[in-house]
């Protein structure tokens, strides 16, 4: 099949078309009308009647002449019928005709001369609409014009989906003069793109005859190798006036400029989902680790195929880091790994925890020396031995086949903290500079996040060793009574080190039982505990009244900082068989006697300590043996969801149980009462007064 034939119908075996009727002659309603040499009609298509108005029985045998001329052109009309019949001469042109209805009306002639078997001839004539044709010729020249001059690429192929036309836009578009294109299918000569997907849009606008409009296909045409374009293609199927199906119509339109724009603008969205996201994410707890496994989690998949979070040494050694020496090793402990999917390039990075040291030439080395970010946007061979940790770990990411690496400095209050390392494996783009722009983003606020993380680890190692040495000394087991007791301090840093207890011997037998908590939290708030306890176990040896002992506490805690603290402090005396306590605003205790119900000391609360000028008062509470007193911190009792008389009320029912074991009444308790996780100290001393043993 050839250009120059683009849509053929079915042929028969006598060589008449089989299509469907309706093509132009059609469309112009073309009339034929043939005349004798006398000027008279003898043949008369169903056209002409349309066109003139006469039937054939009306027509035929009568001279054309009076029938379809208005008199004032007979002459002419005779003229040029004779010189057509006499010497053959072809005639073409606009004559005005008589209609039948009386109108006169402009009428295009193509006028031939005939000859039968026996040599007579005859005229004939081709007629149609004088302004039907002119309005189709100004079409068909408008749409040859716009077809050859659109900067829209267009194309005509056939049922086949060969190409029949392909317009100079078209010729442009694929890079490619029409010549080589014409008989071809796309997929033949437009390897660049993905022809599957336009092969099939256009067999199914075939078959159904609606049109597929703005599919955008993407590729890298022959001329500009490596760069990506994007055309937005429309498919039309095309009809005859029948309805015969011709073929396929196909628009292509370059839309590189808008595809670019909305891949980038679809880029910046990503993006700030992904700051969005490690917002949200990233340093959820104050914990090392988990703060930089959620930074690797948030770049997996969206920036990176595979990340790695290392943090310097000395960054977990509680101290303030040193700036890495230029030209020398670093030690790194590698903290969190995450993969979008399993890859053998895992195999090149180090496990978490891990402790490695890795010289200068190490392109994590570099980031972290320099405190600038490092861009390998196509990795070469050459690269692999400087961001493996070693031989194997290089021919891992080569078999794994690592397209791209960034490496960007952890860097929070201009201390670096490390460095995390993002590959692109499978991802065939390589890092850019909106890249590097996103991932710095990303690590400075994980950055400010691991060294809070690492300040409240440091913080909280510190509190609780302080609080420890304070509390060191156990309280030993007086006359006359048992003592158990616990200490459980918070989960966070800064909320450790406000609770004391304390048992202390006085003279006659007597002990003085002491439980705390100083308001405020952290490393002052320990300090605080201790001048308090130091201060506490000096007047217990004075023998004091408890109401006494407390006005001096009161006037020891002013001008310390924090300066407040609760406190209870009772003195047993189990010749007399009663405890005398007195109260500065703390929780009231409870006593627990064999048979009847636990109740809660009823004690005027006073001010806490610190507040300066207010009495305290004692309170003398029966105490004999087989009691039990119960002095606990509000750690034990107080949550923010739950009334606190209801908390008291749940203590005093888990006390009526029987225990028979002190330590295992501790233990129940705060199994009972405490959450892992709750954000307070918890001090608790449990003592049973057991009576004298008699002296031999």
């Amino acid at each position: 099949m050839g250009a120059s034939d683009p849509f053929p119908g079915d042929v028969g075996p006598a060589g008449a078309a089989q299509g469907d009727t309706g093509g132009l002659l059609d469309v112009l309603g073309v009339a034929a009308v043939v005349l004798d040499a006398r000027g008279r009609i003898t043949l008369w298509s169903p056209q002409a009647e349309a066109l003139f108005g006469w039937s054939a029985a009306e027509a035929l045998g009568r001279l054309a002449a009076p029938l379809l001329v208005p008199p004032d052109h007979t002459d002419l009309a005779l003229q040029l019928f004779s010189r057509v019949i006499a010497d053959g001469t072809t005639w073409a042109g606009s004559f005005p005709v008589r209609h039948k209805d009386g109108t006169t009306r402009l009428i295009e002639f193509r006028n031939m001369r005939l000859t039968d078997a026996e040599g007579r001839v005859y005229a004939l004539g081709m007629a149609c609409d004088s302004r039907l044709l002119r309005r189709t010729e100004r079409d068909l020249a408008l749409s040859v014009r716009l077809v050859a001059q659109s900067p829209i690429g267009l194309a005509v192929l056939d049922t086949d989906l060969r190409y029949v036309m392909v317009n100079p836009a078209l010729e442009r578009l694929n890079g490619q003069p029409a010549g080589a294109q014409l008989g071809l299918r796309p997929d033949a000569c437009l390897r660049f793109l993905d022809t599957d997907m336009l092969m099939s849009s256009m067999r199914k606008v075939l078959d159904t005859g609606t049109p597929r409009l703005d599919q955008v296909t993407v590729g890298s045409p022959p001329d500009d190798p490596g760069v990506e374009h994007a055309w937005s293609v429309s498919h039309y199927r095309l009809e005859g006036p029948g309805g015969q199906v011709l073929g396929v119509a196909s628009s292509v339109l370059d839309v590189t400029d808008h595809h670019r724009a909305a891949t980038e603008a679809a880029r910046a969205r990503r993006r700030l989902a992904v700051i969005v996201d490690a917002s949200a994410t990233v340093g959820t707890t104050l914990d090392v680790d988990r703060t930089a496994r959620e930074l690797a989690d948030v770049v997996v998949p969206e920036l990176a195929d595979l990340a790695a979070v290392d943090v310097l040494d000395s960054v977990l050694e509680g101290r303030r880091p040193l700036p890495p020496v230029p030209d020398g090793p670093v030690r790194f402990r590698a903290l969190a790994v995450a993969s979008a999917r399993p890859t053998e390039a895992e195999q090149a990075l180090d496990p978490a925890g891990q402790l490695a040291s890795y010289d200068a030439e190490r392109v994590i080395t570099r980031c972290v020396t320099t405190g600038r970010p490092v861009l390998l946007a196509r990795v070469r061979p050459a690269d692999l031995p400087r961001i493996a940790a070693d031989e194997d770990g290089a021919a891992a990411l080569a078999r794994a086949g690592l397209r791209s690496y960034l490496g960007v400095p952890l860097i929070a209050r201009g201390d670096v903290l490390g460095a995390v390392s993002l590959y692109r494996v499978r991802n065939e783009a390589p890092f850019d500079e909106d890249d590097v722009v996103l991932a710095v983003e990303l690590a400075a606020r994980a950055a400010v996040c691991i060294d809070n993380a690492r300040s409240y680890q440091s913080e909280r190692r510190t509190a609780l060793t302080l609080q420890r040495h304070l509390m060191s000394q156990a309280p030993e087991q007086p006359a006359g009574m048992a003592i158990a007791h616990r200490y459980r301090p918070a989960r966070a840093a800064g909320e450790v080190g406000g609770d004391w207890f304390d048992a202390l011997t006085v003279a006659g037998d007597k002990t003085a039982l002491v439980i705390g908590d100083v308001m405020g939290s952290g490393i002052n708030a320990a300090a605080t505990m201790g001048q308090l306890r130091t201060t506490t176990r000096a007047l217990a040896d004075l023998d004091l009244p408890p109401a006494e002992v407390l006005r001096h506490l009161d006037r020891a805690a002013t001008g310390l900082d924090p300066a407040f603290a609760t406190c209870i402090y009772a003195v047993y005396d189990p010749h007399a068989g009663e405890c005398r306590m007195a109260s500065a605003g703390h929780l009231p205790p409870v006593v627990v006697r064999p048979g009847p119900r636990p109740v809660l000391v009823d004690l005027p609360t006073g001010a806490p300590l610190g507040v300066g000028g207010v009495p305290f008062e004692q309170t003398v509470v029966p105490l004999r043996p087989g009691d039990r007193l119960v002095l606990y911190t509000d750690g034990l009792v107080e949550t923010r969801d739950t009334p606190l008389d209801r908390r008291l009320d749940r203590l005093v029912d888990l006390l009526a149980a029987p225990h028979d074991d002190l330590e295992e009444l501790c233990d129940h308790l705060l199994a009972a009462l405490r959450h892992p996780h709750d954000h307070d100290d918890v001090a608790l001393l449990v003592a049973h007064a057991t009576g004298l043993t008699p002296r031999t």
